[in-house]
C-alpha cells in the first residue's frame, strides 16, 4: 500500500466537505476527499440556501449554477386557521441576494462535485471509509478502506466534515454535549397546489394543532413539514401526511405526487473542541442543530468559507494552527442558530389544555403585531442568516 501525500484530506463528501475541498482546490492546494457513499447523490433532504452561502459560493463560481436551478423565495407568510397573519419580505435581508434559494440537496451536491472536478479532477474518492488517524507535529497520517482495499494518505491538515456521527471526531476522542427534544416531524415533497400567487412564498401555518411549514421547490413542487402529535404515526404515509396538512391548513396536497417523505426527531449537539492540532471539524461534526429553520447545512458551508483561507495560509507558511478565534466564532454562530431553531420550534407547538385556543389566539396576535412593525425587516435578516 502506497501513501498518497496531499495538502488537505477532507473526510466526508457531502455538501460541506465538497465545498471545503472546492475552495481549497481553487486556491491551488492539493486536496483529496474521502466519501463513504459509492453512488451519486440522491434525495431532496436539506433545501434552503441562505444569502451568506450564496455569497460564499461566488468564490468558486457556484452561485450562478445554483440560482439557475433554484427557486428564489422572496416572502415568508404566516397563517393560522385559514387566515393570513402577516408577511415579511427578504428585500432588505441581503444587498446581493434579497431572497432565500431552495434547491434539492442532491442537485446542490451534484453541482459542488462538478466544481470540485473542474479544479481537481481526481480529488473525490467515493466508497472510501476512514478507519485511523495518527497525528504528528507536521502532518497527519490517515488510513482507510476504499473500493480496491486499504488506502493511506499523509496530509498536512485534515478536515472532518463527516456529519453528526463523525468518525474523525470519535478518533480524536472529542466528546459532545447537547440534548434531545421531544418534537417529532414528518416531511414530504408534493406537487404545489397553492394559489399561483403564493408559489414562491415560504408558508408557515401556526394553527392550534401544530405547525405546518411549506417551501417551494423547483418543478412546481412544495416541501411540507408538519409537527406530529403524539398520537400520529411517526412515519406517516403520503396519504396520511397530506391529510394532516389538509386538516390544519385547508390545503390538500395530492398524495400520488409525493416524491419524498421522511420522519425525523430533533437534537442539539456541540463538540467540546472544534479540532486537535492539524485536524479540524466542520459542519455537523462540530455542531448539530434542529433542521427547523434550514440553517445546519449553511452553517457548515460558512465554516468551510472561513476555514479555507486559514488552511491555505498555513500550508503556504508552514504553520500548524490551531485557530482558537475560528473555533470561538463558529461555535458562537452555531449556538445562536441553535437558539433560533428552538424559538422556531416553540412557536410551532400546539397549545394543550387549559390554554387551547386561547393560547393559539395569543400567538396569532403576537405574530400579527411583530410582522406589522418596521422591525420586520430585521426579523427577515435573522431568518436569512445575515448574522452568520
Amino acid at each position: 500500500m502506497t501513501t498518497e501525500r496531499v495538502d488537505v484530506l477532507v473526510v466526508g463528501g457531502g455538501p460541506v466537505g465538497l465545498f471545503a475541498a472546492a475552495l481549497l482546490a481553487a486556491r491551488g492546494l492539493e486536496v483529496v476527499v474521502w466519501e463513504r457513499r459509492e453512488g451519486a447523490p440522491t434525495g431532496s433532504r436539506a433545501i434552503g440556501i441562505h444569502p451568506p452561502s450564496l455569497d460564499a459560493f461566488a468564490a468558486i463560481g457556484l452561485d450562478g449554477p445554483v440560482l439557475a436551478e433554484a427557486v428564489r423565495v422572496r416572502r415568508g407568510v404566516a397563517r393560522s386557521r385559514g387566515r393570513e397573519l402577516g408577511a415579511l419580505t427578504f428585500d432588505h435581508a441581503s444587498a446581493t441576494h434579497p431572497y432565500v434559494a431552495t434547491l434539492d440537496q442532491h442537485r446542490t451536491e451534484a453541482l459542488l462535485r462538478e466544481r470540485l472536478a473542474a479544479a481537481a479532477p481526481d480529488a473525490l474518492r467515493t466508497g472510501t471509509v476512514l478507519s485511523a488517524l495518527e497525528r504528528h507535529p507536521d502532518h497527519v497520517d490517515a488510513v482507510g478502506t476504499g473500493p480496491d482495499g486499504a488506502v493511506a494518505v499523509r496530509a498536512r491538515f485534515v478536515i472532518g466534515a463527516d456529519g453528526s456521527r463523525s468518525t474523525v471526531r470519535d478518533l480524536l476522542g472529542i466528546a459532545t454535549t447537547g440534548r434531545d427534544y421531544p418534537d417529532r416531524y414528518a416531511m414530504g415533497d408534493f406537487a404545489d397546489v397553492e394559489d399561483p400567487a403564493a408559489r414562491t412564498d415560504a408558508l408557515v401555518d401556526v394553527g392550534p394543532a401544530g405547525v405546518v411549514e411549506s417551501f417551494p421547490l423547483p418543478g412546481d413542487r412544495r416541501r411540507c413539514v408538519v409537527l406530529l402529535a403524539s398520537s400520529d404515526d411517526p412515519s406517516p404515509s403520503a396519504a396520511d401526511l397530506a391529510a394532516i396538512v389538509a386538516a390544519r391548513t385547508g390545503v390538500r396536497p395530492d398524495p400520488t405526487s409525493c416524491s419524498m417523505r421522511s420522519g425525523f426527531g430533533v437534537r442539539r449537539r456541540e463538540a467540546e473542541r472544534v479540532g486537535v492540532g492539524r485536524v479540524v471539524l466542520a459542519g455537523d461534526a462540530a455542531h448539530e442543530i434542529s433542521p427547523i429553520g434550514g440553517q445546519g447545512m449553511n452553517l457548515g458551508w460558512l465554516d468551510a468559507a472561513e476555514l479555507a483561507p486559514l488552511l491555505a495560509e498555513a500550508v503556504a507558511s508552514g504553520s500548524a494552527g490551531p485557530w482558537p478565534e475560528y473555533a470561538r466564532r463558529r461555535q458562537a454562530v452555531a449556538r445562536r442558530a441553535a437558539r433560533q431553531a428552538e424559538v422556531n420550534m416553540a412557536l410551532g407547538r400546539p397549545f394543550g389544555r387549559p390554554l387551547g385556543r386561547v393560547g393559539a389566539a395569543g400567538r396569532e396576535a403576537l405574530l400579527r403585531t411583530v410582522l406589522s412593525l418596521p422591525t420586520a425587516d430585521a426579523l427577515a435578516g435573522v431568518y436569512a442568516m445575515r448574522w452568520a
